[in-house]
């Protein structure tokens, strides 16, 4: 632990009145004003530079040779206090749960930081702590244990029925925890790694008897806070908050290869509210974002919508799935998300909202604003018939409501098909709006703006020209013409 020592009372006062004196004669000339902010900057940038180069005096905590790393909590410790080596070799995982069990007893004292030293740090799953930082240093890289018989099995989720690939047990996250409150995972841009590579060829041989699980997944928790590192190679979901709330995603990068790594999706909020996630860059072997909220029957008990969710200022790309998702599984319900500010990138969808049949609940309330697709096979996707459920008893009555969706400001250039919306005679689709679009194309072709069993209005130009299902309205938002064909369909695939 590091300690600041006070500054005597007395010796403060005497500081205060002798720059009270000195200040005013000094500011009296211009250029010695011009001198103040030169050597300010000056020293800023040396500032920098000793704290980065690590010698000298500092504000932070230093724990190791390089970056030091601030101290966020009142109480802080490191790894290596508990036996942690680093070599990439040693089993850390006891060092990991010593740690955190000293941790766990700062909770009424503001909480305790964990700082992970640069160096490799092999480990089986562990759990975290209520009022906790996760510090990764600069060159910190956690890694998962490859034998999946040192991942714990949990039970299934309970809005996901007997599992999510098999019945049964699944695999727990390589960093988990259930029922916290203040939570802080950061760093210097330190990596936790799944080493996702031996579950995914264990996965396509069909050698694993249950479900994998996530990089990191936190449960029934509230005021978590992701920011400032890398994770990547997850063997499932990356990052996966379950009906948690007070979510923030911040300055995260997430990779995984964008080719044979299945279901390596980015962040998956599921049953989540009040959650922000900015400023990330995310590329991985699945949808980079999806909101989720419970598959089917079991979702529809469980009851639990994910909503008021802000994503924004995001790159992403995804070559096999979709920039950012809703759904498929959204029986719980959707509401209130807001998607701004994204670059979707060198991706087989940009932007997706995934259901079917068996789903009920409702995906409603989403705003799609300043977006650009660049090299994108499909823009806008609304699909209706992902027919893939937990098993054969879902309500084949219970149908999703999907309205109230705006598209604004959308701009790109080598996308194949902007728009495909894609409606049926059991979920149509209401209430959808674009606004100020244009969209590049690489496929000179009628029907590239595609359009069944959807109802909705176009504002303004748009380009490609709507398909006839929507009613235009003029920048001015004056009716120009009602449309009678809500119910055509001109959704072709083969496109």
């Amino acid at each position: 632990m590091v300690e600041t020592l006070p500054v005597g009372r007395f010796q403060l006062q005497q500081q205060r009145l002798e720059l009270k004196r000195w200040i005013p004669a000094f500011l009296s000339s211009h250029k010695t004003l011009f001198v103040l902010l030169w050597i300010a900057a000056f020293g800023s940038v040396f500032f920098w530079q000793w704290n980065i180069g690590g010698s000298g005096f500092s504000i932070f905590a230093k724990v190791g040779p390089g970056r030091p790393m601030p101290k966020m909590r009142p109480f802080a410790f490191n790894l290596t206090d508990f036996g942690g080596v680093g070599d990439g070799v040693a089993d850390e995982t006891a060092a990991f749960e010593r740690a955190i069990l000293a941790i766990s007893k700062f909770g009424k004292r503001g909480g305790a930081q964990l700082n992970v030293p640069p160096g490799k740090w092999l480990t089986a799953p562990f759990n975290l702590t209520s009022h906790m930082t996760l510090f990764l240093a600069e060159d910190a890289e956690i890694l998962g244990i490859q034998d999946e018989k040192r991942w714990a099995l949990m039970p299934p989720l309970p809005s996901y029925g007997y599992g999510r690939e098999h019945n049964g047990s699944r695999y727990g996250s390589l960093i988990h925890g259930q029922n916290l409150r203040d939570l802080v995972i950061t760093g210097h841009n330190g990596t936790i790694n799944g080493q996702g590579q031996s579950w995914w060829k264990k996965y396509r041989q069909k050698l694993l008897n249950h479900s994998r699980g996530p990089l990191v997944q936190i449960m029934w928790s509230s005021d978590i806070v992701i920011s400032d590192i890398t994770l990547r190679d997850s063997p499932f979901w990356t990052f996966h908050p379950y009906d948690c709330k007070n979510v923030t995603v911040r300055n995260v990068t997430i990779l995984a290869p964008i080719f044979e790594a299945p279901n390596t999706d980015g962040i998956d909020p599921d049953s989540c509210e009040d959650m922000v996630i900015e400023d990330c860059y995310i590329s991985v072997g699945d949808d980079a974002v999806a909101i989720k909220s419970g598959w089917d029957q079991y979702g529809i008990a469980y009851g639990r919508p994910s909503r008021n969710i802000l994503i924004r200022n995001l790159i992403v790309r995804s070559m096999v799935s979709a920039g950012i998702s809703i759904g498929s599984e959204m029986s719980g319900g959707v509401s209130n998300v807001t998607v701004e500010n994204a670059v979707v990138w060198s991706s087989r969808r940009a932007v997706r909202i995934k259901t079917a049949v068996g789903r009920g609940g409702y995906v409603r309330d989403i705003t799609y604003r300043n977006l650009t697709f660049d090299n994108a096979r499909v823009g806008i996707v609304i699909k209706t018939d992902y027919n893939e459920h937990p098993d054969d008893d879902f309500d084949r009555k219970a149908l999703p409501i999907i309205r109230d969706i705006s598209f604004t400001e959308i701009h790109g250039h080598g996308v194949r098909v902007p728009v495909r919306i894609h409606g049926s005679e059991d979920i149509p689709i209401r209430n959808v709006t674009f606004r100020d679009i244009s969209i590049g194309i690489t496929y000179k072709k009628k029907h590239i703006f595609q359009c069944a069993f959807v109802e909705g209005r176009v504002i303004g130009t748009i380009f490609p020209a709507p398909c006839e299902n929507l009613d235009r309205y003029d920048e001015e938002e004056r009716l120009v013409k009602l449309s009678a064909a809500q119910n055509v369909t001109d959704i072709d695939y083969d496109i």
